[in-house]
């Protein structure tokens, strides 16, 4: 199979992290819970993957970088671990239902209120969201990258938008791994990521970054190696955020990813962006299709054709071509009304670094077959 659905989840991990999760398998000890050798070992690498990812994203400290399973429960950790009572959101249309589903659980519980930043021209209206700008708004949400269209908004423009008080907190899921991302030159208060997909780790491998100005509160409660004579949660981080046993071979393929990205990041931020192009230019005369995307960085391509659901051209890509695609709405209804696709959807590809131009012909030479089905 051709697989192109890497913005749902990385389809091809590089030996490396392979490697790396069999020998975590192998280990079978439990980090930072015991005192012997092999706890110790496993606890100094989890060490070194905090290390990693504070330094790949110009964050804020080890102890600022806190394990989670996805980055939906690392966004839900940074909204409803930090929202109190009052408090005013400000999110945008391009926002996952990571995002999207905390505000409203929150707003139907009368416990905050939000508003959306629409887009103009495709893009993050920034004066639009400005003006949105309330007396009690505490924290603004924006992706990094639409899983939609690969749109990037400008997360240092937007922090210049907010007052100085507002908490800025990042959806890195598309984004992270693909994008030059700094949390302390663009003002960044919090930054979720996937592991799995543009930092080439397992499922299971995710994390929130976070500033000092950030207070999440936990949602989790549980043994956590440390204070265990207490029966609150310890007072400090990433304990504080971290019940339970963590995912050693899931933090391993992290660590191991991320080293791949700080080495050859920009390399593969330009090949995405090459095949994106060479898509783009394939389908742009194709009649019967419409695009909803530029070249970028982040490997993600959305089209449409003029009669067949978005569905129905995966459906056929994958049972006709054995070509793995995603149609419908992927999880982000507010871009989709604002591009007017909704509720159909779109046809989205999502590239990886690691795939050749072979691929993209394929795909293109099966669309073509398909264009006056």
């Amino acid at each position: 199979m051709i697989y192109l659905d890497n913005a749902a989840t990385g389809g091809s991990k590089p030996a490396a992290v392979q490697n790396a999760v069999l020998a975590a398998m192998k280990v079978c000890a439990n980090p930072g819970r015991s005192g012997h050798r092999l706890s110790l070992a496993c606890a100094e690498r989890v060490l070194a993957c905090r290390e990693l990812l504070s330094e790949l994203f110009d964050g804020y400290g080890y102890e600022r970088v806190v394990f989670t399973r996805s980055c939906t429960e690392a966004l839900n950790l940074a909204v409803l671990g930090t929202l109190r009572k009052g408090d005013h959101v400000i999110a945008t249309c391009l926002e996952h239902n990571s995002v999207l589903r905390p505000l409203h659980a929150l707003a139907e519980a009368g416990v905050i209120s939000y508003d959306i930043a629409p887009l103009k021209n495709g893009r993050l209206d920034l004066e639009a969201l400005s003006s949105l700008v309330k007396e009690n708004t505490r924290m603004c949400t924006v992706t990094t990258a639409s899983n939609v269209t690969g749109e990037a908004p400008d997360l240092a423009a937007v922090r210049k938008c907010l007052p100085e008080r507002v908490l800025l907190v990042a959806d890195g899921a598309q984004g992270g791994g693909h994008l030059p991302i700094r949390m302390r030159e663009w003002g960044l208060d919090a930054l979720a990521l996937a592991g799995h997909k543009g930092l080439f780790a397992i499922q299971g491998a995710a994390a929130l970054l976070f500033s000092e100005r950030m207070q999440p509160r936990p949602l989790l409660f549980g043994g956590t190696g440390s204070e265990s004579f207490d029966p609150n949660m310890p007072s400090f981080y990433p304990d504080r955020l971290e019940a339970g046993t963590l995912s050693y071979p899931a933090i391993c393929s992290l660590f191991e990813g991320a080293l791949i990205v700080k080495a050859h990041r920009k390399e593969y931020a330009e090949r995405l962006f090459e095949l994106t192009a060479i898509l783009h230019a394939a389908l742009t005369p194709l009649e019967h299709y419409k695009l909803y995307f530029v070249p970028n960085p982040c490997g993600i391509a959305a089209f449409a054709h003029e009669t067949l659901s978005s569905e129905e051209i995966a459906g056929i890509l994958s049972e006709k071509f054995d070509i793995a695609v995603r149609g419908g709405l992927h999880c982000a209804p507010l871009v989709h009304k604002a591009l007017g696709t909704f509720p159909e959807g779109l046809v989205r590809v999502s590239f990886s670094p690691l795939q050749s131009l072979k691929e993209v012909d394929a795909l293109v030479r099966a669309l073509k077959e398909i264009r006056c089905s």
